[in-house]
Formats: structure tokens, C-alpha cells, sequence
């Protein structure tokens, strides 16, 4: 920690007196700097404790203004040795530095200048020294991370903890990756990275500096902290970047290459190299049981890629690759995988279950059709199989044959004197059975016989006909 003028002004030897500008003694001191010019802005940096004995410092000199342009020039104290020129801190002075805050710490005589030089030199010798070991301490951990189980996420987490802030990594989407502490995905989600360019970057977010860097292959990382990053902090976080990129670059490169074992993986098992494909495939994860439960996922490019990346995730015995347009996954839990298609998106989906892995795929395949063209979110190959002529039948065609079919019935049932449809379908449902479907409907069974008569009349159709009762059935069943 650096040296403050607090801490120089309470080393005993030193002799020194605070006279002035008592609150502002907890500055830092960047450097020492003796000087008996009157205007010596031109050769400082700010920081510095100036050093001087007023030489030049003569009745007719204006020490306010002298005051003021070492405030301008941003120094960190005064040092007024006295003994010398001066007896004391010229009163002047002192009163302007109390007004403006400008610390002046009063040397004596005894104390030569280079022994203030010393100390503050000891002091910032023992500050880079001891920041040189933090930053290295801090590159073998962070290091030890990247290279071990932890990751990018690892590295997230460590670096945290190491320059005690939040941080947040994006990926190149600019959605939030990984982030440290977990309510540091808040802050992530406030910041818009997509339009960031490489290179730094530095913004306010609430009370938080956040320093924005862009990975040198995808991503952005994100520090924020209430008080700025200092210089060893800084290069803890360059460290970091490096690191998560090369961690970034290794997880692309891995990514890759599972995603092609998966697919030929796949390959196999169309192709009924079942036993090959699943000894391959017990090298990589736990294998879902036979009989095959397959799910072919149809979705935009972009979702079918993040869902393949959230099934990364997803635990149990789950195999998932890409088919064409499709992801195929294999899963014990169909609902798991349903779960993380819902978290990334609109998805249709077909289900099958076989005992031969082609004669799934095949029939999620179909159900997946069915899907997309019903316009319903999944479709299981057993129902739609199940359906029978209903499921041959062209959606809109089936539509305009059931409102003509049914119309009278609709507009019957609208004027509120019945509800002539519902008990129509009941009574075919129990295979127009009277006392059933009217303990079913919760009317009379004459009431029942009064409605199907009635239905019967508005339609024009005999429903003692099996085959008018099969066109009614079809028609309600695409109603319904």
C-alpha cells in the first residue's frame, strides 16, 4: 500500500509537524520532489511531496498564488523545512493551504531532505515489490485454473476473488457466459457488448467503474468495482485475458471435434452399427438405455445451436447431435430435454420410441412433421400414427369440411337453446350408447335422445348411418 503523508508525518525520526491542510493527509505519496522554484508546475507529474526551504519566498512574494499553483499541478503535500530562510511555515501560506486542503508538513532543521527522500523511497520500493509479488502470485493461480477443471469459468471466479470485484464474461453473442459472484449475471445483463470493438473500454454502471476488454478470439470480459482497478489489478486482469482466450480457443477447438465424433456417431447407428457406436460413445458419456427414445428438435440455425451448447449441461443420459436441419437427441428423460429447448426457444418436436435406432430417427422424423405442419410445439409418433385417416388428410381441406359439415350445429348451439355439438360428441364417443353418455354429459337420457334428434334434423343426416357417424366423428375430431 502506498505511502500517505499520515504515515510519513508519524515517523518519529523524521521530526515532521503537520501546520496545514490536516484532511487531505491520507494522500498518496507518489514520489519526493525538492524544488526552490517558485512556479515548479512545468516539472512535475502529480503525486509528488515537494520538498523546499522558501528561498525564494520573500516579503513581497504572493504565497496564495504559489499555494494555488502547486494545487493546479496536482502535488500530494508540502514539505517547508525551516531553520534555513525561514524561521517557521510563513503564516500566509499556511492559512491558504488550510482553505484550499493542501497538506504542509513542517521539517526542522535537523532533518535533512534526503532523509524524507529515503524514506518515501523505501516505501515505494516495498509497494512495487510487494505488487510484483501479488501479480505473480496471482498469474500461477490463475494459471493452475485455466490449465486445470475449472476453465474459463474457474478463471472467472479466481479473478474475482483476486482484484475483489464482479466480473462477467460474454460470449461472442454478448450473452452472459460465466460470472462471479452469481449476482454479478445481473450486471451483465445491464451491459450491451455487442458493438464493442477490440481493445478497452471503460464505463460507469450505477457506482462501478467497469472495464470492458474484448478476448483476442471471442468475447468480452467485463471488472466492475466501486473504486478503479489499480496498476497490479490491472495487469491480474490482462493475465486473465489471456488465459480465458486461450481457454476459449481450446473449448472452440474442443467443441468441434465432439460435435463431429457425435455426428458420425450418429451415422452409425442409422447405418445399424449400434454396438460400435455405443462402445465409442461409452468413452464420452453415459449411454440412454434401450429401447430407443429419440427426439428430432426443429428449430432456426441459431437455437438449434444454443440448445446443442445447453444439453452440454444438461446431466443424465443424454446423446444429441446434429441431422441435417434437425437436432436428434436420445434421452431416458424426454422431459429434461424438452425443459432446455423451452429455455432457448420456439422448437417443434417429434418423439419415437424403437428398438432399432433407424426406425426411430424415422419416426421422429415424421412426428417432427407433423409438428411443424399442425403447428404444435411436439408430436409423438405413436399418436400421430394413431390418428389414422385423420392424419392423412390435408390440414385446411380437413378444416373446411368439419365448419360445413358441423355449421348447423354451430349455429344452433350459438343462439344458447342447446348444446347440441358436445352432446353429438359424447354420444359418439360412447358408441351412442344412451345411458352412458348421458351419465357422462350429466343430463337425462331423454334430454340426450332429444339433442341427437334434434342434430340429426339440422343436418339432414341419418345417425343411424355408420357412415354418416364416421364423417361426423372425423369432422369433430378436426374441430377439436
Amino acid at each position: 500500500m502506498a505511502l500517505t503523508l499520515r504515515a510519513l508525518a508519524d515517523e518519529r525520526p523524521l521530526g515532521l509537524r503537520v501546520v496545514a491542510g490536516a484532511t487531505g493527509l491520507d494522500r498518496p505519496i507518489g514520489w519526493v520532489h525538492p524544488t526552490e522554484l517558485t512556479d515548479p508546475q512545468a516539472f512535475l507529474e502529480g503525486g509528488e511531496l515537494l520538498l523546499t526551504t522558501g528561498l525564494a519566498l520573500d516579503e513581497a512574494f504572493d504565497e496564495a498564488a504559489y499555494v494555488r499553483r502547486l494545487v493546479e499541478a496536482g502535488v500530494a503535500g508540502l514539505g517547508f523545512g525551516v531553520g534555513l530562510s525561514h524561521a517557521r511555515v510563513p503564516e500566509a501560506l499556511v492559512t491558504t493551504a488550510d482553505e484550499v486542503g493542501l497538506p504542509v508538513l513542517e521539517v526542522p532543521r535537523k532533518t535533512p531532505f534526503i532523509a524524507i527522500t529515503r524514506a518515501v523511497s523505501r516505501a515505494v520500493a516495498a509497494d512495487e515489490y510487494a505488487a510484483t509479488v501479488r501479480v505473480g502470485k496471482a498469474q500461477q493461480e490463475l494459471t493452475r485454473t485455466a490449465v486445470g477443471k475449472g476453465g474459463a469459468g474457474g478463471v472467472v471466479r479466481r479473478l474475482a476473488r483476486l482484484v475483489d470485484a464482479w466480473v462477467v464474461l460474454f460470449d461472442s453473442a454478448g450473452r452472459v457466459a460465466e460470472a462471479a459472484p452469481a449476482t454479478a449475471r445481473a450486471y451483465g445483463e445491464s451491459l450491451d457488448v455487442t458493438g464493442l470493438r477490440a481493445g478497452t473500454r471503460v464505463v460507469a454502471l450505477g457506482d462501478d467503474e467497469v472495464v470492458l476488454q474484448t478476448l483476442h478470439t471471442r468475447g468480452t470480459l467485463a471488472v466492475g468495482r466501486t473504486e478503479p482497478l489499480d496498476a497490479p489489478g490491472r495487469h491480474i486482469v490482462n493475465t486473465a485475458v489471456s488465459l480465458l482466450s486461450l481457454a476459449l480457443e481450446q473449448d472452440r477447438a474442443h467443441h468441434a471435434a465432439l460435435s463431429r465424433l457425435r455426428t458420425g456417431l450418429l451415422d452409425l447407428l442409422v447405418a445399424g452399427q449400434e454396438d460400435l457406436a455405443l462402445d465409442v460413445l461409452r468413452t464420452v458419456q453415459e449411454v440412454p438405455a434401450r429401447p430407443w427414445t429419440v427426439l428430432a428438435l426443429s428449430g432456426a440455425k441459431g437455437r438449434r445451436n444454443a440448445l446443442y451448447d445447453r444439453l452440454e449441461t444438461v446431466a443424465g443420459q443424454v446423446f444429441f447431435a446434429h441431422h441435417d436441419n434437425l437436432l436428434i437427441a436420445v434421452a431416458d428423460d424426454v422431459d429434461r430435454v424438452v425443459t432446455a429447448a423451452e429455455g432457448v426457444g420456439e422448437f417443434h418436436v417429434g418423439v419415437a420410441d424403437a428398438d432399432a435406432f433407424a426406425t426411430a430417427l424415422h419416426q421422429a422424423r415424421e412426428a417432427v412433421a407433423a409438428a411443424r405442419t399442425t403447428g404444435v410445439p411436439l408430436v409423438r409418433y405413436a399418436d400421430h400414427a394413431g390418428r389414422g385417416l385423420l392424419g392423412l388428410l390435408e390440414p385446411q381441406a380437413a378444416q373446411a369440411f368439419s365448419a360445413q359439415l358441423l355449421a348447423p350445429l354451430r349455429a344452433f348451439d350459438a343462439t344458447g337453446r342447446g348444446d347440441l355439438e358436445t352432446s353429438l360428441r359424447c354420444w359418439l364417443e360412447h358408441h351412442g350408447h344412451w345411458d352412458l353418455a348421458a351419465t357422462k354429459l350429466g343430463v337425462h337420457r331423454h334430454t340426450l335422445r332429444n339433442r341427437v334428434r334434434k342434430a340429426g334434423e339440422l343436418l339432414g343426416r341419418d345417425l343411424d348411418s355408420p357412415g354418416v357417424r364416421a364423417e361426423l366423428w372425423l369432422a369433430l375430431q378436426v374441430r377439436s
